[in-house]
């Protein structure tokens, strides 16, 4: 026999996922509908529950997931500092770029502004029109009914 027993290749890997839940769930819920989830699989197979965990109880052991370096340095650890300080003209450099880089920000958002005005007032301008039209048609019904 094999040492997948009584599995064939699609339910011994749901089972061996459903195992791996019901030992390494989060929760005693989740670990509860492993061994229930595992335990239909293995019925399923023709095995009881037991019978399939000692049939793929060789694997290897598990290993955490490996972690990736951290997103920034703990707080007790301090960046090198520069081997040459800045100078007043790198400082002035910096001010300069960044005084550049605002008032660029401005502007576009005053070229954004003016063209969202500009788009407001021509909405404005087709309203009064129309209620303008309204008005003057209001007012020759009204002299034909002679109302006046």
């Amino acid at each position: 026999m094999s040492r997948t027993g009584g599995f064939d290749r699609e339910r011994f890997a749901k089972f061996v996922k459903c195992r791996a839940m019901m030992e390494r769930g989060a929760t005693a819920g989740e670990r509860a509908a492993g061994a229930a989830a595992a335990a239909r699989i293995a019925a399923a197979s023709g095995l009881s529950l037991a019978e399939a965990l000692r049939l793929t109880g060789g694997g290897p052991p598990p290993r955490d997931a490996p972690r990736g370096p951290q997103r920034r340095p703990p707080p007790w650890e301090k960046a090198p500092l520069r081997a040459d300080p800045i100078g007043l003209d790198e400082i002035l450099a910096q001010k300069a770029k960044t005084e550049a880089h605002r008032k660029r920000k401005a502007a576009d958002a005053a070229r954004a502004r003016r063209a969202d005005l500009a788009t407001e007032a021509a909405e404005r301008a087709a309203l009064r029109e129309a209620q303008e039209a309204r008005d003057r048609a209001w007012a020759e019904a009204r002299e034909r009914r002679g109302d006046a």
